[in-house]
């Protein structure tokens, strides 16, 4: 699914995005826990949904592309904020904790066009590939430690909150962040250390290594 979402940031990329794709969902993401729970829902049914792209809008980062959804729709902004086009055309919209699997599936049916059962066949790929690729990269000595670190948890501070609980559950585990759903790349690298210094974590290594057996037997 990660192949068909498409990061919006300013306006024109709004214009272009609803211009380009006959049917497709914004998703405006915050930084708390309904965004998690709410990206949760609508992945569950648009994964296997490869004929809809996914615009989504960091809307702390990016509040002019915000903005423009809202002038285009007269939808009042709201984060989290699911919104499914047709042409253009504003069609349904969630918000907060209204995203739920029970209020999206008869809103995305009524919607969507029917899909041909072998339109799926083309996507394999893991969501989780890029964490895959760099672990592999470190495991395999091509990267360094701490440009490991660095990398894996910069990926996920900025896709944290699109990922559904048990994804986020197993990318969390690698280093315990303390910090709930707030990811602090430095935080979490000085804890490392000290926790590493004082016998208290496993080497690194280790763990990315079970990360990445997990990672293979989902």
């Amino acid at each position: 699914m990660r192949e068909r979402m498409y990061e919006l940031t300013t306006p024109e990329s709004v214009d272009a995005f609803l211009t380009e794709n006959p049917i497709a969902a914004v998703f405006k993401a915050g930084t708390c826990h309904k965004t998690m729970q709410g990206w949760g829902n609508i992945e569950f049914f648009l994964k296997e949904r490869p004929d809809v792209p996914v615009g989504v809008i960091r809307v702390v980062e990016a509040r002019p592309a915000s903005n423009r959804i809202a002038e285009r729709t007269g939808i009042t902004h709201q984060s989290p904020q699911l919104i499914v086009f047709k042409d253009a055309q504003a069609q349904f919209d969630l918000d907060n904790w209204d995203i739920t699997k029970e209020n999206l599936e008869p809103r995305l049916n009524a919607t969507l066009p029917a899909l041909d059962s072998s339109a799926t066949q083309g996507e394999k790929r893991t969501s989780l590939e890029p964490y895959t690729k760099l672990m592999d990269a470190y495991l395999s000595g091509a990267i360094l430690e701490q440009q490991f670190q660095w990398t894996y948890l910069e990926m996920f501070r900025n896709d944290a909150t699109l990922r559904n609980e048990n994804e986020f559950a197993l990318l969390d585990s690698l280093f315990g962040n303390p910090d709930d759903h707030h990811i602090h790349a430095g935080a979490i690298i000085s804890l490392e250390s000290q926790m590493q210094q004082s016998g208290q974590l496993e080497p690194l290594r280790s763990r990315v290594q079970s990360l990445r057996d997990a990672v293979a037997a989902l």
